[in-house]
């Protein structure tokens, strides 16, 4: 989603689905997610203009109409989502000892996404719309938010309310990608 209104969500509604992606599963309950709320408009200007730049320069892979597609394509809602945080995993938490994470470390960053999910499925129940960002330069959104060594950055989230409710989404109605058949993404050995 990438077409919000700018009104203000309640802010008990904000904390309710905050909550809820703390009570995602984690590997090992180490609960690495690490949600940096953007509040200040020069920072979010600043972070937009990041990601607007980054948006050209990943969009040089593309040529002919393509290119005219992509060009075309809303890839971004942070002026106008009146809800933004930058989602990180703690690499170096010491939450959950290590279960799980000694072999698979990468475990963590999926207990990240699990909270993502769960925050994105409770906030379509409440019409709220959610947008996920991660056409950034990690390093340089990092610096900007002052983020410790040992947290990884997993995008950008806006939250809002939507301009229009779709049950199809953008890049798929726009032509950018079809939806496959979920029997194709099944593996039998």
């Amino acid at each position: 989603m990438r077409h919000f209104l700018t009104d203000a969500l309640d802010e008990q509604e904000v904390e309710q689905l905050l909550a809820l992606a703390h009570s995602a599963p984690s590997v090992g309950l180490s609960q690495p997610w690490r949600f940096v709320r953007i509040m200040t408009p020069a920072l979010r200007e600043q972070l937009a203009t990041h990601v607007d730049a980054q948006i050209v320069k990943a969009g040089q892979i593309y040529k002919g109409d393509e290119d005219k597609l992509y060009r075309s394509l809303k890839l971004h809602g942070l002026r106008e989502a009146p809800v933004l945080f930058a989602v990180y995993c703690d690499e170096g938490t010491e939450t959950g000892h290590k279960l799980g994470a000694i072999t698979m470390p990468e475990a963590r960053r999926y207990s990240c996404v699990m909270a993502i999910h769960t925050i994105w499925l409770a906030a379509r129940t409440r019409g709220i719309g959610m947008g996920w960002i991660s056409i950034l330069d990690r390093p340089t959104v990092d610096a900007m938010l002052e983020i410790p060594e040992n947290w990884r950055c997993l995008g950008l989230l806006c939250l809002g309310y939507p301009v229009s409710e779709e049950a199809t989404p953008e890049l798929e109605r726009r032509g950018w990608e079809h939806r496959t058949d979920w029997h194709s993404t099944i593996v039998s050995r």
